[in-house]
């Protein structure tokens, strides 16, 4: 678990009926874990005031640490990718993490990713909670076993459930599936574009639940 950083818990500085602006701002002071010590800077979510769906992975990496934007590295480039693939307008979306500071360690000049701990993913979630609330998503997609876990519990495995539609009070449509920085990682070029195209199908499942959900808010219409 994180030490206490001695400092309010971020659920004290997120203003009443905030707006994403207000909640972004007031992220940028938060130090309720220790993470932001080594951080550049706090990486909120971004994108759409009302997107009807929300992509939430775990942590900010080096390169949206130093622009302060999250997914514009490598895995956010292949993320694009596979919403391009998948037809799915990254303009009308929000995407975010479960944690908004930089968890790293030194190995050699790099900066390698160190996955973050329950306390500090615990103390972030008021965060996440509040974009949520604020964005009101009808889809929400975590990507990867952090994001998952965090919303669904330590017991989640997202390669029992990957791809599924399950069942959550956060909204009416849940899928966990990888984290794309899972790809970047395969082992061979011939892998990473198999699992990109099964990365890709996954989403693909998204943008037909995105137009169902366009269909039966029409249908309602007077």
């Amino acid at each position: 678990m994180a030490k206490s950083s001695g400092h309010p818990p971020a659920s004290q500085l997120i203003p009443a009926n905030p707006s994403l602006g207000q909640l972004k701002k007031a992220a940028g002071d938060c130090r309720s874990c220790n993470l932001w010590r080594n951080a550049t800077q706090t990486v909120f979510g971004e994108g759409a005031r009302l997107a009807k769906v929300m992509f939430i992975g775990e942590q900010p990496g080096n390169q949206e640490d130093i622009e302060g934007h999250p997914f514009v590295g490598p895995a956010g480039k292949l993320l694009d990718a596979a919403f391009v693939e998948a037809g799915i307008e990254r303009e009308g979306v929000y995407v975010t993490n479960v944690v908004k500071h930089f968890k790293w360690e030194p190995q050699g000049k790099r900066r390698i990713h160190k996955k973050p701990n329950a306390g500090e993913i615990s103390a972030c979630r008021p965060w996440l909670e509040a974009e949520i609330a604020v964005v009101r998503p009808k889809v929400i997609v975590c990507l990867g076993a952090t994001a998952a876990q965090a919303l669904l519990g330590r017991t989640f495995r997202v390669t029992q459930h990957r791809g599924d539609f399950l069942k959550s009070p956060l909204g009416p449509i849940f899928m966990a599936t990888v984290h794309p920085s899972s790809i970047l990682r395969a082992p061979d070029e011939k892998t990473r574009r198999q699992e990109f195209q099964r990365f890709a199908g996954d989403l693909k499942k998204i943008a037909k639940a995105l137009e169902w959900l366009s269909r039966k808010h029409s249908a309602h219409q007077p």
